[in-house]
Parts: structure tokens; sequence; C-alpha cells
């Protein structure tokens, strides 16, 4: 009943909403469309359309390139702009509603930046905090190992944003676990976003339009985390002209195609990766029985079914294949699809109702002396999102919708030969509707507010036990259909920005976020045996309050840019293991597991060059993240697995030539926190080791410079080149990768610590080909 209230109550606050914009706007006519890239008709997401005639009137596309101004009867000129784009005057005489779809040439670009705000005072401007696009082209050029371009380790270079380890996709952001990013690949979650083993990222770059990363101030749309967003877009496809491109590397090529249905209206995209390190293996006798590859696959196509309404379908199919003889088989992967419909109900009002598919399966298989052992573990979504965005003044953005997600979660343990399965997996719904505007108050106050209320009910069809002091005291059952323990959350959402002057700015925003989705991993940066927990009647959602502060100032007319935040953030319901505990044996996890709080804080400073031959950024990030959890440490503050003091990134692209550019990385980072033993005893003839306080020790600290080099060949009609050379760890610093402690062979009462590093120096060789008709 309570539920139904305030939804009810939601629907009225909108209604009244929009009875009052119309009332408001009866004198005024409106100007919409989309901003498209005129080469290739994909939307630019961003895009600035502002109105000559009155400055400081504007609005910036959404996320589906549309935009909507209200203005009076009259004259005007929209001035269209977008980065690397050529800007565009668009006269318009408003006498009634009109619709003008713009289109951005390419042909020109500026000087390419890695990180881009898409406006280059945007920094200023905007209320948002704690968010960085990433440039998906330009980032191709910054070296990373392998030579694989990779969005998720470009954005590991970004202050605040931590690297789980050397060689790791695995990410934590402002003192959150892995599992607290929300991680969408057009609009559907991705549950593991790492090839072999964190080396690689999901992420085929090539399929790739656009990538955001939001720090814990996320919008009311976003939820279902603590921590981030990492909001990634799939390219559209040209609809203009057929193209192939792709690239070949040492150990993986890639191959895409795209170009229109329907010329100017309909477009497709496919991009398909493979690596094939082990093909190259096979040919030694003593690796004849080694498989080990990744292949991953993205579809996308459009429908314009008529000027106001369009179709989009979007897939990605991604596995991992690890396989030793007969002895060991493992399988992992993602699978993803969204059908999205856009509409535009009116002229102020447009629409995005999305359905969504997601699937993460991990199958494992162990063969010794006659006796086979099979693991599996899955999690599947179904999922319906629909969106309203309302423009009904140029000081207003008003966005409202909702969302159900339907959970199937199956855990899987391995007890021997036999496997403990619940083959039905638990089932929870997971609800939202929300509701947020961004406002221009003033020509220096903008503001950003909203509020989320999330519930999230635990669906029958499986048994839960309830423990106490280590004990299970009452066991319920749920039969099908029935509605078991259903938790409730509000989450408030505000972010405001005073600008200063010209080239300054303030801000300030405050958020909370909830978690009602928990991995389970003894390990720091994510393995694919990690499992997947729902909330239960022990788990409660997890909870997070997050206080932060920004100053912003451009400097030399925004060609250099600094961006520094402060912020503090408490949470709630934290969830960490008994000592000695494996995930993976446990016949329940549940009864392992201590629950308490959390608390992060922390300085974030980025400073950017983004005009001229040498462009680039320097990131620092001053941080710490702790956990008080009663039965750890004495039940006293102690390191979160992911916390780290100091994380220092370099990033410089230099333009030497029109056809060659030098990139350079370097990073230094403090050590992760880890627990050393302090102690050993022999009992019943085993050594025994004893450890001290959790998280107590540190890794030793890692740094790494890596080099690379692009040469552009000039294009030559219809087809187009590059060679891309690098060198990963020039100067070969052996980083730890884990640490293992063994009796001294001289001195068994000594222990040493044997340090093992992943890589050293790793060259890449890549040619990229781009053919068009």
């Amino acid at each position: 009943m309570y539920r139904k209230i305030v939804i009810i109550a939601i629907i009225e606050l909108l209604i009244l909403l929009g009875s009052t914009t119309l009332l408001l706007a009866q004198s005024k006519y409106t100007v919409s469309g989309t901003v498209k890239q005129k080469s290739s008709g994909e939307t630019l997401i961003g895009a600035s359309v502002v109105v000559v005639e009155k400055p400081g009137v504007g609005v910036i596309a959404n996320t589906y390139g549309f935009y909507s101004l209200s203005l009076p009867q009259g004259s005007y000129t929209l001035l269209v702009s977008y980065v690397g784009y050529k800007q565009e005057l668009i006269p318009v005489e408003l006498n009634s509603n009109v619709m003008i779809n713009i289109d951005l040439s390419d042909e020109v670009l500026l000087e390419e930046v890695v990180i881009s705000s898409k406006r280059n005072d945007e920094n200023l401007t905007t209320a948002t905090m704690g968010t960085e696009v990433l440039d998906i082209q330009t980032a191709a050029k910054i070296p990373v190992v392998f030579g694989e371009k990779d969005l998720v380790k470009t954005i590991q270079l970004l202050p605040g944003v931590k690297s789980n380890g050397e060689g790791s996709n695995g990410f934590s952001v402002r003192g959150g676990a892995t599992d607290q990013n929300l991680i969408l690949l057009d609009e559907a979650p991705v549950y593991n976003a790492s090839h072999m083993l964190g080396i690689f990222s999901t992420f085929n770059s090539d399929a790739i339009k656009d990538a955001t990363i939001i720090k814990g101030n996320s919008p009311a749309q976003f939820g279902g985390r603590l921590s981030s967003v990492l909001d990634v877009k799939m390219r559209e496809g040209n609809n203009n002209s057929y193209r192939v491109s792709g690239g070949i590397g040492l150990i993986s090529s890639r191959l895409t195609v795209e170009g229109p249905i329907q010329k100017e209206k309909s477009s497709f995209i496919i991009s398909g990766r493979r690596t094939y390190a082990d093909l190259f293996a096979r040919l030694s006798s003593d690796f004849k029985g080694i498989q080990l590859y990744f292949y991953d696959l993205n579809a996308k196509g459009n429908l314009q079914i008529n000027s106001k309404n369009k179709l989009f379908f979007s897939g990605y199919f991604g596995k991992d294949v690890l396989a030793v003889s007969n002895f060991l088989g493992s399988k992992w992967g993602n699978s993803t699809g969204t059908l999205r419909w856009n509409s535009l109900v009116s002229s102020k009002l447009f629409s995005n109702t999305s359905f969504i598919y997601s699937d993460y399966d991990f199958n494992v298989s162990f063969k010794s002396d006659g006796n086979e052992v099979n693991y599996n573990s899955n999690i599947r979504d179904l999922n319906l999102k629909q969106d309203f965005s309302l423009y009904p003044n140029s000081k207003n953005t008003l966005h409202f919708g909702f969302n159900v997600i339907h959970h199937t979660i199956t855990p899987t343990k391995a007890e021997g030969t036999d496997i403990v399965r619940d083959k039905k997996g638990r089932k929870a719904l997971e609800n939202a509707v929300y509701v947020s505007n961004s406002y221009e108050a003033s020509d220096r106050i903008n503001l950003d507010y909203g509020v989320r209320f999330s519930f999230y009910n635990i669906l029958g069809g499986d048994t839960y036990h309830i423990y106490r002091d280590n004990r299970s005291v009452e066991t319920i059952t749920l039969d099908d259909g029935e509605v078991g323990k259903t938790y409730y959350n509000w989450e408030p959402r505000l972010s405001m920005n005073f600008i200063v002057n010209r080239t300054a700015s303030l801000k300030m925003g405050y958020a909370r976020n909830t978690q009602n989705l928990h991995l389970m991993s003894n390990s720091t940066g994510g393995s694919p045996t990690d499992q997947w927990i729902g909330n239960s009647y022990n788990i409660k959602p997890e909870v997070a309050d997050q206080v932060s502060l920004g100053f912003s100032k451009n400097f030399k007319d925004n060609a250099y840019e600094l961006n520094a935040e402060t912020y503090y953030k408490s949470m709630k319901n934290q969830i960490d293991f008994k000592d000695g505990t494996d995930i993976n044996t446990v016949p329940d996890i549940e009864s392992e597991l201590l629950f308490g709080k959390g608390r992060a804080y922390g300085l974030e400073i980025l400073w950017k060059k983004k005009e001229g031959k040498l462009t680039g950024w320097i990131g620092y990030t001053l941080s710490k993240t702790e956990r008080k959890i009663n039965g750890i440490n004495d039940g006293q503050w102690y390191n979160a697995k992911q916390d780290r003091t100091h994380d220092v990134s370099i990033v410089a692209v230099y333009e030497l030539k029109p056809q060659w550019t030098l990139s350079g990385t370097f990073i230094y980072t403090t050590g992760n926190a880890v627990t050393f033993p302090t102690g050993k005893y022999v009992l019943n003839g085993m050594t025994m080791y004893q450890y001290g306080g959790r998280n107590a020790d540190r890794m030793p600290a890692t740094h790494r410079l890596d080099l690379s080099v692009t040469y552009e060949r000039p294009a030559r009609r219809k087809y187009q080149s590059s060679w891309s050379f690098g060198l990963y760890n020039v100067y070969g610093r052996q980083n730890p990768y884990s640490i293992s402690f063994e009796e001294n062979k001289k001195n068994p009462q000594k222990i040493d610590a044997v340090q093992s590093s992943l890589f050293r120096w790793v060259p890449s060789v890549t040619y990229n080909f781009n053919f068009r008709e």
C-alpha cells in the first residue's frame, strides 16, 4: 500500500508539472530536433545549441542527440557546436513549433584531445560533478598492454579511478569495491567487464561511440550501485555509405562492417574481435592441449519509422575459453540485448522505452583420477526501462521515469564430486521511479536536483536461512510467486554550480545511492569465479551518502583546465568475510558474512592541456577508504582491500607531424592493502601461518612508463590505414602481481616473501585499416 501511494504521488506531481508547463508556454513556440554527424548520421551526444540573439540561452543535446528550445515568436539564429566539428549557424523563423535536424561536418577537425567534456567550458557551466567523457577515437592513441585499444584502461588513468592491479581491468572509484560500479553497454548491465582474467576489457573500441564515467554524483535516472556509473554507448553505423575497418595485432584482430539499411534513415554495424595466441602456442608440442582465447561480437541496427519514431536494436556476445588438455575446462562470458524505441511525443517531450536482456554465465570443470567436478554460476536480468525528457523552457530540463528489473541469480558450490546447486536460482525484482530537474537559476547558478525511490522484492522459489551469532536461527521457504521481504530506499540527489567569473566556478553536491546486488570475492581485482548475490533476510541494501566540493578554473581561453574535487562518503551495511573463508566451498555463503560500515574520503586534482601539438593531462588522487565491522580487527577501523593513498597518472599525446603521433603514459600508485603473516607454528607436521590485523600491510608500490607511436598513412581514395607501435613498461619495472610466503630453505625458522610479476617488457605492433564506399 505504501509503495502504491508513493507511485501515485509522483505521477500526480509530474502531471502537475506538465500542466503548469503548458500554461506557461502558451505564448512561446519550440524548435527541436536531432544533432548528427554529417558523414555517418551518428547522433552527437552533448552537442551545444545556443541562441545567438539571446546570450546564455541554450541547451545541450541529450543522450540520443535530441534538443528542444522554447522561445517567444520571432527570428533567431542557432549556433550549433561540438568539439572537433565545424560550427553551424541555423536561421529559424519561429511562428509555430518547428523541427530542425542538424548535421555537423567533421571534415575539418580541430586538435584532438583524449578527454573531452564536449564543450571547452562545460566544466565551468554545468552542475555535474565527478564526471568525465572519454573520446574513443583519440583514446586509441594511448599505449596499453599488447597494443589493444581499451577504454577501461584509459579510464583508470583518471583521478579517483583506481586500477585493481597490474594488468587488471577491475577498478574502484572513490573507495568503492569492484562491484560498486554500474557498467552499462547500451543500457544493459555488464556484470564482468573483462577478458583473459582481467587483462582486456569486454569493450571493443571499434564498436563504441561514447563512454562517460560518473563518480558517485550520478543523476537520479541512474541507480543500483554505490560508487560510479560507466555508461557506454555503441555506435549506430554509417547511414550514408558502406565501410569496412579493422586491425591486425600480435595477439588479436578486429573487423567492423557498417552501412545504410535505408540511406540517411537507417543503418547497421557489426564488429567482431578474437585473440589467437593459443593458435601459435599449439605449434609447440609442449602446448598442444592449451586453449586460451576470447572473442566478442557487437551488433546494432536502427530503423526510422517516421520523423518522430525510431527503433534501435543492439546486442553483445563475448566468451572466454581456458582449457588445459582433459584436466581443466572453463568458459565464461556476457550476453546483452537492448531493444529501444525513441519517440518525440511532442516538441517538448522526448520518450525512450527500452527492453533489456543481460546474462553473465561461468562454467568450469576439473578432472582428476577419474573424478570430475563441474561448477556453474549465472546471473540473468530482464529489464523494462522508461525515460522521459521534458523541456518546459530554456532554463529547465525535467527527467522522469521508472525501471523494473527481474533478477535470476544462480550461485553454485562444488563439494568433491558433488554439486550443490539451486537450478531455479534466487529471483528478485529491483524497481525504481525517479524525477530530476536541471535548472538555470541565474546567470551564475545552475542546479541539478532530484530523487530516486527504489524498492527490492525477494521473490519465491528458494529457501533462506537467518543467521545470528554464526548460527542458523530460522528458515524461511518461499513458494513460487510468493513475495518475501521488501526493502525501500529514498535516494535524494543535489548538485550546484556557482560561476565565479568567466574562467572559474565552485561546485558542491550530495548524493545517496543504494545497492541491492553484491559480489562475493576473495580477490581485489575480481575473478570469473566471484559470485553475485542479492539482498536476503541477512543481507540488507548497501547505502552510501557522499558529499563533495569542487573548484574549476580555465586558462588561456579554455586551452588549459584545472579541476579539483574533495569528497567524503559514508557507507552502511558493508559486507566482508570471516577470517579464512573460502567462498567456493562453504555450504551457504551467508553464514560466513559479517556486516558493518565504511568511510572513504579524498582529494582529486586533474590538470588538462586541450590545444596545441601537445595535449594530455596530469591526475593525482590522495585518498583513504576504511571499514569497521564487528568480528574483524577487534571491531576497529581497518583498511579496505582497495585502499591506496597515492595515485599519479601522466598522459601525453604529441603530434610530431601530421602523420606521426607520439603518446606516453606514466603511473605511480601506492601498493594495495593486504594481510601478511606475522608468524608460524607447526601442528601435526603441518606448517600453519599466523596473521596480524586485516589489510594492515602493503604491497610494494607500482610505477611504469608506456610509450607508443602511430603513423597515419595518407588516404588513398577509398582506403586509409595506420600503424601503431608500442612498448609497455619501458624501463622493465617488475611490478608486484602477488606475494607468496615460503619457508627459508637454509633456515626453516624464517619465512621468505616471494614476489611474482605479470609483465616486464611487452612490445606491440598493430595495423589498422579502413575501406569506404
